[in-house]
């Protein structure tokens, strides 16, 4: 980061910042919170997206009269970030916290359904013997996992990979049957390849300091009980891990929107972006539109003339001072492959195509959520990875949708393509049908399907995979090196609003403080 010039007038940033022109080439979460950093000191801003919406991960879907999210549905409150831009934006009154009831495992061996047991980190107990526990892994898998109790502990290195260090330590059953559902659902990942000082940092240390994986467990869940007690008492309001926004994560979105147009910014939908070239200091971006153009068509048989207005595309050169690239990874690391030669180097991550597919369902029999607010599947019980009940978890949903119930079944994971891929879309609503009403444990009619919605995302490589922290560091190194661009999004940041965010609004920082202090461009 550049140091602060001790010469600089107010007057003379000012006049700086309002000669500079930014262009943010993607309008996701974090596009739109870079370009509102920049617009917020008086730049020039100019977003590009490429779809008809704004909003990227986040996305909303009107099903049978009811507006609902297709996408991101939550973020988490961890650090408060997300919830400071909730409450700059003026949405506080928005915030809505999930509904209790919990979540259920579906595809046990032996058992086939069960609540999910509470009290663990990531799936992995505290106390084996619980009785929600023991139901899933067996008397078996419950002496297997007390064996971690007696077994020396590690004091020596550390374990990188949460699947082997929960194998070696509980067992297999505690790894495959609560471990596997989370990981695959969270960060649709095995656990073998999920970096445990990354999901759950503190762990390993706190396994070499009391000698046992549970008792790790149990430390780390007191301490953060204690720092939410003390959090919880300064602030007067409950914790929780999560909240969502009543009217849904979209609302976020147009908040953004309708901030960036305020500050004087251009925000353009439409508009795919080919190139981004670096021109002496500055930037050059060539944008393809599509617009209406009258043309006369002659018909053939009558030989009348009809006027119609089809789409035809327009291109057009745009100069900046600076540019971001908001996009996903494929996308970005195209766009910067002149600009930004070093990037090529950099080893690009895997990023699995997920499926979403919402239900608005006539189906009077969910309405006692007989499996919580949601399920996760052990890994090759089922087709489906996971399943939300929208209507359970969230109270303002379920007073959209009135006498209806609405779910979200979700598909793929790393390396493991998405079921309905292949399927047109009436096909992938009745696999999502068949499987919720597997998961939830309720016959579920194909007339009793009212409306669906099928979502299609490219899900960047999750913070937690082993080696995704030495990619995004290489990626990034790269690009910083260049004077005057930036990149933002998931695939350097992390997957989640937690982290996108924060990191959005440090890399605009970066970009801007080298171009209004130190003159590059």
């Amino acid at each position: 980061m550049s140091p602060e010039p001790s010469s600089a007038e107010p007057s003379d940033l000012a006049a700086r910042a309002a000669h500079t022109h930014v262009i943010v080439v993607g309008g996701g979460i974090g596009g739109l919170v870079a370009a509102r950093e920049c617009a917020k000191v008086g730049m020039r801003v100019t977003v590009l997206e490429a779809e008809e919406t704004l909003g990227g991960a986040i996305r909303r879907v009107d099903l049978d009269g009811v507006t609902i999210d297709a996408g991101a549905e939550s973020y988490a409150t961890r650090g408060g970030l997300v919830r400071a831009l909730v409450d700059e934006l003026d949405l506080a009154d928005r915030i809505v916290l999930p509904k209790p009831g919990g979540a259920w495992l579906a595809g046990i061996p032996g058992v086939g359904a069960a609540p999910l047991p509470v009290g663990g980190i990531l799936g992995i107990p505290a106390n084996p013997f619980q009785p929600d526990v023991r139901r899933i892994i067996g008397w078996s898998g419950v002496w297997r996992a007390y064996l971690d109790r007696v077994r020396p502990p590690l004091t020596i290195g550390h374990q990188l990979s949460l699947g082997k260090l929960v194998a070696s330590r509980m067992g297999a059953k505690v790894r495959d049957r609560l471990v596997a559902p989370v990981t695959t659902g969270v960060y649709s990942a095995s656990p073998d390849d999920v970096d445990i000082d990354v999901a759950a940092p503190g762990l390993n240390a706190a396994l070499t300091r009391v000698g046992s994986l549970s008792g790790a467990v149990q430390t780390l869940r007191d301490d953060a009980a204690e720092k939410a007690a003390e959090t919880q008492a300064a602030a007067k309001t409950p914790g929780a891990a999560v909240e969502g926004l009543s009217g849904g994560m979209s609302t976020l979105v147009d908040a953004l929107a309708a901030d960036l147009v305020r500050l004087g910014a251009e925000v353009r939908t439409g508009v795919r972006v080919r190139t981004v070239r670096k021109t002496g200091a500055h930037w050059s971006v060539e944008a393809e539109a599509e617009v209406a153009a009258e043309v006369e068509v002659r018909a053939e048989e009558s030989g009348e003339s009809a006027a119609t207005d089809p789409l035809e595309p327009v291109v057009e050169e745009l100069d900046a001072d600076a540019v971001i690239i908001a996009t996903p990874e494929s996308a970005a690391r195209k766009l910067l492959a002149s600009a930004v030669p070093a990037l090529a180097t950099t080893e690009a991550a895997s990023s699995p195509e997920i499926e979403i597919v919402t239900l608005v369902l006539d189906a009077p029999e969910l309405a006692a959520a007989p499996r919580g607010t949601g399920v996760l599947t052990v890994p090759g019980s089922h087709t489906a990875k996971a399943l939300t009940h929208s209507t359970a978890k969230w109270g303002w949903v379920r007073d959209a949708a009135g006498a209806r119930q609405i779910v979200r079944v979700s598909f793929g994971a790393q390396g493991e393509p998405a079921a309905t891929a292949g399927l047109d879309d009436a096909a992938a609503a009745d696999l999502a049908r068949c499987e919720a009403a597997a998961l939830l444990g309720v016959a579920i009619a194909p007339e009793a399907v009212i409306a669906s919605h099928r979502g299609r995302f490219i899900q960047s490589q999750p913070a937690s995979i082993i080696g995704s922290g030495g990619r995004r560091t290489a990626a990034r190194a790269a690009v910083e090196a260049v004077p005057g661009v930036a990149a933002v999004g998931a695939w350097l940041a992390g997957t989640g609003l937690a982290q996108v965010i924060p990191d959005a609004r440090d890399e605009a920082d970066r970009l801007r403080r080298a171009l209004l202090w130190d003159g590059e461009s």
